[in-house]
């Protein structure tokens, strides 16, 4: 008897133990998520979030989001926050993405690398091309995408870099609905698929005074990319040009005042569908599917209001105008507009963690365009 009330004792100083520990692994979780104190050894700060959605196309998804922020040069106190961003999911279909992007800055900011490496097995939805489609228009495709970007930034003088950059995509494509808007409308190219490889130049005028959460400065880039004929006659032989401006300014110690204008184009003949612009998605056009509209120059512009009211949360509004266009299809610019929720989680490196919710457009006979985005980093 002695044994066995001794086995009861041992087992209930265990469980209280336990208990004591789970309790004081819930409070240091706890403490760490509120704390308004950062960490000022300027060591990386790593955050993995998971990731769960449903869609009748795709099933249920499953799969992870991460970010790694870190110094590549811890003495200098100017150095910039280089990042490593990954997310990888996987459905009950069968269908997969991989996306893995780097954001590096060098020992004394000389270098400014940029990386991108992407493969998906994911099905979209096609409306044609122009920005004046219609819900009733929706196809459904299957698409296999392999691609690899690289931009390397030189800095010449304090705030400007010039540098080179090169990419190569792959596309496959399979029209899952008969009779749909992809098979039947003649001037879409590219159908099946197509590949091609860029290289080209960019400049930068970069005054920010944070890279992941800007305060106050500006950011200036341009890039342009070269797509030569070196595969099939039907693949993409062209040029590509991107201009991004952004400005900030602080209206208060914990409000910024924030806008972006963002123009993009392709160039060539007989372009494939695969190579234009898309509006929409959880950067720019926030509220509308991204690849809603489809044409050959896409343009936006979007401004945020950023109250930080507290080191670890943040709250946004924002609102902004779009519009794809070409010669063939006349720009028609369409709102965004709605607000989010931010959670820092590195304090040191102001890395956020993003919840948005904005609305587009309510087009005639339709409901309003709207989503929500769980995202990791800010818009710009």
């Amino acid at each position: 008897m002695k044994k066995l009330t001794t086995l009861f004792l041992f087992l209930a100083v265990t469980n209280i133990v336990n208990a004591q520990d789970s309790t004081n692994f819930i409070k240091k979780i706890i403490k760490k998520t509120f704390s308004s104190q950062g960490d000022t050894t300027r060591k990386g700060s790593f955050f993995i979030l998971p990731a769960f959605s449903y869609a009748q196309e795709t099933g249920a998804e499953f799969g992870i989001a991460a970010a790694y922020n870190f110094y590549l040069d811890k003495e200098n106190l100017e150095s910039r926050t280089s990042n490593i961003s990954l997310i990888s999911t996987l459905t009950t279909k069968k269908q997969k993405k991989i996306n893995l992007n780097a954001d590096l800055w060098s020992k004394n900011n000389d270098y400014h690398i940029l990386l991108e490496l992407r493969a998906r097995d994911w099905p979209f939805n096609f409306y044609g091309i122009g920005n004046d489609t219609w819900i009733s228009q929706e196809d459904y495709l299957e698409q296999t995408l392999y691609r690899v970007k690289a931009d390397i930034e030189k800095r010449i003088a304090k705030k400007i870099y010039i540098g080179i950059n090169t990419s190569y995509d792959h596309y496959k494509f399979q029209d899952v609905i008969e009779d749909g808007i992809f098979s039947t409308d003649n001037s879409i190219l590219g159908k099946s698929g197509g590949q091609y490889a860029t290289i080209g130049l960019s400049a930068l005028f970069d005054s920010r005074d944070i890279t992941t959460y800007t305060n106050k400065g500006i950011y200036s880039r341009i890039k342009f990319a070269y797509a030569p004929h070196l595969f099939e006659e039907t693949d993409f032989t062209g040029s590509l040009f991107e201009a991004d401006v952004r400005g900030f300014h602080p209206i208060h110690k914990k409000i910024i005042a924030s806008g972006q204008l963002i123009y993009r184009g392709t160039y060539g003949e007989n372009l494939p569908f695969y190579t234009l612009r898309d509006l929409g998605g959880d950067m720019t056009m926030r509220g509308y599917y991204l690849g809603r509209y489809k044409d050959k120059n896409y343009i936006a512009s979007q401004a945020e209001l950023r109250y930080r009211f507290h080191p670890r949360f943040g709250i946004v509004g924002f609102a902004g105008a779009g519009t794809t266009f070409s010669d063939e299809h006349k720009a028609r610019w369409t709102p965004s507009y709605g607000s989010g929720l931010r959670y820092f989680f590195s304090i040191e490196h102001s890395s956020s963690i993003r919840f948005d919710y904005a609305f587009g457009e309510q087009r005639t006979g339709e409901k309003r365009q709207s989503g929500f985005y769980l995202s990791l980093s800010e818009t710009f």
